[in-house]
């Protein structure tokens, strides 16, 4: 399969994953989309950050988060958007009037690769290898998945956009975690816990409970939020 012709199935899977009459869905996806939506579940993660370690290790790590996200989304925004110039799909002048946008949303003109997709994947393999548990592990992934799809609904990224930031966010978070263990082999201590109250790496489940909850409750807020801005009621 040539570049043409992977171009052309990433168009024909945008339009198809992208066509939608639902108001519900366009409003749920426009919540979703907004990163604002997820600063408790920020707040919540430094909040077992800092718990579960002592302060000065607590610092590393959001440096560790800091650096991750910077380079994830500098390479995605800062470095491949401008040098592959792709537009996005509403921006597209082959496809974007066969796109379905959300409130006249057509993002910036180009859209490889994408940023969102970099940094929920970024802070999803991050987090995920700092505390170590399967579980949580599977949950991040799926939540770093829900917001990168909502840029394909909102029609301004290609599926392609998606699935290279995503990988560019894993390799970023890898590489950071190296780091990040090599700092703290160099630096600090932390015993093995074989545990049922703690992952491997010293989080307590109760406290990863709590990030499950608050994720929770943030879906169901972009489900009711989502039915405001689509002015839908059941009722």
């Amino acid at each position: 399969m040539d570049i043409q012709q992977l171009i052309e199935t990433d168009q024909s899977l945008l339009l198809a994953l992208n066509d939608s009459n639902s108001l519900l869905w366009d409003g749920v996806m426009w919540v979703i989309t907004d990163t604002k939506t997820w600063i408790p579940a920020i707040i919540a993660l430094l909040y077992v950050i800092f718990k579960n370690n002592k302060f000065t290790q607590g610092l590393i790590v959001i440096v560790m988060f800091a650096i991750a996200v910077t380079a994830a989304d500098q390479i995605a925004s800062g470095f491949c958007k401008p040098y592959f110039a792709r537009p996005r799909p509403a921006q597209d002048p082959d496809i974007m009037y066969l796109v379905h946008v959300v409130n006249g949303y057509r993002g910036g003109m180009y859209g490889f690769m994408s940023s969102h997709a970099a940094n929920t994947f970024v802070v999803a393999t991050l987090t995920s290898l700092i505390i170590r548990s399967l579980p949580f592990s599977i949950m991040m992934f799926v939540w770093a998945a829900i917001p990168s799809f909502s840029r394909i609904y909102l029609g301004v990224h290609y599926p392609g956009d998606i699935i290279c930031g995503a990988l560019e966010g894993c390799v970023v978070g890898v590489l950071v975690y190296l780091l990040y263990g090599y700092i703290q082999k160099r630096f600090f201590s932390r015993p093995q816990y074989i545990s049922s109250q703690y992952t491997s790496t010293g989080y307590a489940y109760t406290d990863v409970t709590l990030l499950y909850t608050i994720l929770f409750l943030t879906y169901i807020y972009a489900l009711i939020a989502g039915m405001c801005v689509a002015r839908i009621s059941f009722f």
